[in-house]
């Protein structure tokens, strides 16, 4: 599909969303046209003024001609009549600015208020439906230019694309037929010009249109160096690098800048551009007008003078059209990568009618699961059974798939072939949400939030007693240090846990986990961010919590595999032993070696 024909289903697209708001769309197009009428009505008492002016000093001159024939008795002083006229164009400018006051209240109602806000919370809602597979493609930075500056650039489709496009196709139909009605032959030489501005308008478009989709891709990659940047402050600091990243950070910048600029190069020449062409029309107006006007063709004030004022707003209108197509363009660019949000499959969906497993027994079996990611083999033919209440340890090297294996269980991905089991039932004839609240996950990094403590514990389940919260932390052995926290567990913590341990933030995810009494645990190498002590004391703390319910642990650490009923190695995406801890420390491999090495390690003094 070539670029032309993308550009018209884009436009199809936001046509139809902009009929989705018809009513607002009307309601702004109604007081547009009122401001309209009033303009020309203006532009034509003004003029009937200059003709009563010229009837007052020349005799001679032709009878002013009122609209409707509503003119003023015939005794009526020459004062009297202009002053009338002009308490009447007084009165529509008043009329004029409160209405123009009053649209723009509409206006930023309509398009912030409404189709903003709306489409944010489609686009939010739908990321929050996509599976991991998408995140994995997608850069945080880019998703959240989509969801701000993106959908800002649909809003713009709406009211500085489409809806200004029908006030000046309505306007210069409007401003048409009022010239035309002062004299036709004059109005057809003054607009002879007007088909070259939509030839300038075609090439500007072809020209700005690829490098508003590059500057998206360059700002896209700013905002991800910034936030790297501020997510690795640490690192930079520790390292004396904050040099090269501001330099780093100096060029992004500047390609965004220059980027820009090109744009902005380009349209300050079409601008004025189009900006001429219209005045060019008053010049062919002073000349042929002028020659009509001597003539007594054509009447000076609600002719000639009230022609050249349309003409002007005429002209005004045809420069719009350069902003028109540059904000065209940028709302195409911008509704393309929010229409990919929206139209990405929700490849991870609960089936039509789901299987009710009632409270879960626990019980798992993975029969031939290989998983792909993107065309990477991650898993391979893996099969295993685990009874409920077991305790399943996943080993291996960095890059076996452990992660891989235990993402697969809440259906953050899918098998690419084979069967995932819980209780006899494959995972995907369950109710998703059912499913996934079967399970308590701590991962590696556990994400926190900037909400209170007791709120973070009891973030899947909001209901949850303060009492049950307690029991939790206790059971997590966060407890203690959250009293020690300022306002206890009220206190609201940083982006991300900031102020905390690397401990206390998994605590306090080991803690989120348990609230939920899951019949199943995944644990992704919960310990990996706590000393041995603090390992030992969470590791003591679940042995209550593991009791009666299935769990599966990614780790290294001795102390939990010794506990584990059943540990599964796999390497390469495949298992190559399956045992307890005590019969894979017979049996030469992976296992056994890493068992020694660790041993090695802990022999060493302090």
């Amino acid at each position: 599909m070539n670029e032309e024909s993308s550009n018209w289903i884009i436009i199809k697209r936001l046509l139809l969303l902009s009929w989705h708001y018809r009513a607002g769309c009307i309601k702004i197009l109604a007081l547009q046209s009122i401001l309209l009428a009033m303009t020309l009505g203006g532009i034509g008492f003004a003029g009937l003024g200059i003709d009563v002016i010229r009837r007052a000093t020349d005799p001679k001159a032709p009878v002013p001609h009122w609209p409707l024939q509503l003119a003023p008795p015939a005794d009526w002083s020459t004062l009297e009549v202009i002053t009338l006229v002009s308490g009447l164009v007084l009165l529509l400018a008043g009329l004029r600015t409160w209405l123009n006051y009053l649209y723009q209240v509409v206006l930023n109602e309509f398009v912030q208020g409404e189709i903003v806000v709306d489409l944010r919370a489609e686009v939010y809602e739908k990321l929050q439906r996509l599976s991991f597979r998408f995140y994995d493609a997608n850069a945080s930075t880019s998703l959240i230019n989509r969801v701000t500056g993106d959908v800002q650039s649909v809003r713009m489709f709406v009211d500085q694309v489409l809806i200004q496009s029908i006030i000046m196709g309505i306007s210069l139909a409007a401003y048409a037929v009022f010239m035309a009605g002062i004299h036709l032959g004059l109005t057809v030489v003054c607009l002879a010009s007007t088909p070259l501005l939509w030839i300038a308008s075609r090439a500007f478009s072809k020209i700005v249109q690829p490098a508003y989709a590059a500057n998206r891709v360059l700002l896209d990659q700013l905002l991800q160096r910034l936030a790297e940047n501020v997510r690795g402050i640490q690192v930079i600091k520790a390292f004396a690098g904050e040099s090269e990243q501001i330099e780093r950070f100096r060029k992004a910048n500047d390609a965004v800048r220059d980027q820009q600029q090109w744009i902005f190069e380009r349209v300050s020449i079409f601008t004025p551009l189009i900006s001429f062409l219209g005045q060019v029309n008053l010049v062919v107006l002073l000349g042929y007008g002028g020659y009509l006007a001597a003539k007594g063709q054509v009447p000076i004030g609600t002719g000639l003078v009230a022609f050249a004022a349309i003409l002007q707003q005429f002209a005004a209108q045809v420069g719009n059209m350069a902003g028109i197509t540059d904000n065209m363009q940028q709302s195409l660019r911008g509704a393309r990568r929010v229409f990919e949000v929206l139209d990405a499959p929700q490849e991870i969906v609960s089936p039509a009618n789901p299987k009710v497993l009632g409270r879960a027994r626990g019980e798992v079996e993975f029969r031939n699961v290989s998983f792909h990611h993107s065309d990477d083999p991650v898993l391979k033919d893996v099969s295993f059974r685990v009874e409920a209440g077991q305790r399943v340890a996943i080993v291996g090297p960095t890059g076996a798939g452990k992660s891989a294996l235990i993402s697969l269980l809440p259906r953050f991905y899918d098998p690419t072939s084979g069967q995932i089991l819980m209780d006899g039932v494959d995972l995907r004839e369950l109710d998703l949400r059912a499913l996934r609240r079967t399970y308590g996950l701590v991962f590696q990094e556990s994400s926190l939030f900037s909400i209170s403590v007791a709120d973070n514990i009891a973030f899947g389940n909001p209901e949850a007693s303060r009492e049950s919260i307690y029991q939790a932390a206790k059971i997590a052995s966060a407890h203690d240090f959250i009293l020690e926290l300022p306002q206890g567990y009220d206190t609201v913590l940083g982006a991300g846990g900031a102020g905390l341990s690397g401990g206390q933030k998994q605590r306090l995810a080991i803690a989120r986990a348990l609230l939920l009494d899951p019949r199943i645990l995944l644990l992704d190498d919960p310990t990996a961010a706590v000393d041995q002590t603090t390992e030992h004391d969470i590791l003591t703390a679940m042995e209550a919590a593991m009791v009666g319910r299935t769990t599966f642990l990614v780790t290294h650490r001795p102390a939990a595999l010794e506990r584990a009923d059943l540990i599964v190695v796999i390497d390469n995406g495949t298992i190559v032993q399956m045992g307890t801890h005590a019969e894979l420390l017979n049996v030469p491999g992976y296992y056994a070696d890493s068992a020694r090495l660790h041993h090695a390690q802990a022999s060493l003094p302090a």
